[in-house]
């Protein structure tokens, strides 16, 4: 079984990451984690922290000479901008004013936070991404071994739509030339002019990503039960990125508008290509499991919480009505929202392809995957 888990606050020494289930024998290609990381700090609307930061990854266990052994994997990404300690005081004022859209008023009431908002907000920072980033591109490495690839783009941004595409090295090279990883130059024009007017605003924008990945294999995932139909994993995994607020596999919700006989995939079948669709309005996904076709995926992100023209809120000490903390943000991070998207679905692919070609060693997993209808 394939898991990771987190542990670090935004501003702590760092985070670290567990990443267990992880066969044998995969040489891993450190400066690859290495640019997914600087991938989650880029795109045009960024905040001051990106510019502090260079995330790295320091692995210290689970791999000998570049090679997986089996054993949980454990890495740290430092923190440079580090203002908080275990045990050591901090000079940080006390945050007492919630940010409407962030954790920070529903953490005061689950954990009966009185004196600091900053005990909750820390932990609920999408800094902890960094780590999903770093475990999803071990995850990204292996999928790569059976020629799974997995990549993102932006969609829309701020409700100017850009062009869509389900092919991944189509979509590597247009991105490498976007500096929001958009398709289409004519809508990054309009994108990047409404990204500056919400900037001199104090203002914050969301936007549409899609996740796409090629050459899945017909049959990840299941039927038989509700936690293992793949859809579903994917919608848990998608939904818990911070800011995610929508999540569709194919058409969506666009399926509710239009007739079943104008929206369902024909199949067909030749002695070249077996079983095949002309159309993939499924996204590649019928009941829970992959059909052979891309994988599509979309989530909408909601706009930054943190504004810097801040909406009204509640002092928790004096429960008088004032204007939201401001903390350092970004204008638009759906750039970056996109690379932990990508993140999120390599790791829940990587987990359904070992369930169904199951080994310790990738030797033994590349055996049972050559014998594949």
């Amino acid at each position: 079984m394939l898991r990771f888990l987190t542990a670090g606050e935004s501003h702590g020494k760092g985070l670290t990451g567990i990443l267990e289930g992880f066969p044998k024998g995969l040489k891993i290609d450190k400066d690859l984690i290495n640019r997914e990381l600087t991938r989650r700090q880029q795109g045009y609307g960024r905040g001051g922290r990106m510019l502090i930061e260079k995330d790295t990854i320091d692995i210290f266990s689970g791999l000998r000479n570049s090679i997986t052994l089996g054993s949980p994997i454990g890495f740290i990404i430092k923190n440079k901008d580090s203002r908080i300690f275990p045990f050591s005081k901090d000079r940080l004022p006390p945050v007492l004013i919630p940010r409407p859209g962030h954790a920070d008023l529903a953490g005061v009431l689950k954990y009966s936070e009185t004196k600091d908002i900053r005990n909750i907000l820390e932990r609920a920072s999408a800094r902890e991404t960094a780590a999903r980033v770093a475990a999803g591109a071990f995850c990204k490495q292996l999928l790569e071994t059976f020629n799974i690839k997995v990549i993102s783009y932006v969609s829309e941004i701020g409700g100017i739509k850009s062009a869509d595409s389900d092919n991944c090295r189509y979509i590597a090279k247009k991105i490498k030339l976007s500096s929001l990883g958009l398709l289409d130059k004519q809508a990054e024009k309009a994108i990047l002019k409404k990204i500056d007017s919400a900037r001199q605003r104090g203002d914050t924008l969301g936007g549409v990503i899609s996740v796409v990945v090629n050459n899945v294999p017909a049959g990840l995932g299941s039927v038989m039960h509700w936690d293992r139909r793949l859809d579903a994993r994917l919608f848990y995994a998608l939904a818990s990125i911070p800011a995610v607020k929508g999540v569709e596999i194919g058409l969506g919700f666009e399926y509710s508008r239009q007739f079943g006989s104008k929206s369902h995939d024909p199949i067909y079948y030749s002695d070249k290509k077996g079983y095949f669709h002309k159309t993939n309005n499924s996204g590649g996904i019928e009941g829970g499991m992959t059909t052979g076709e891309p994988v599509i995926l979309r989530i909408a992100m909601k706009p930054i919480s943190t504004l810097l023209q801040p909406l009204d809120s509640v002092n928790i000490k004096t429960k008088k009505k004032t204007q939201a903390h401001i903390e350092r943000s970004d204008v638009v991070a759906v750039t970056a929202c996109g690379v932990v998207a990508e993140a999120m679905t390599a790791y829940t692919l990587a987990s359904a392809f070992l369930e169904k070609y199951p080994g310790d060693n990738i030797l033994h997993i590349k055996k049972l995957f050559s014998l594949r209808t």
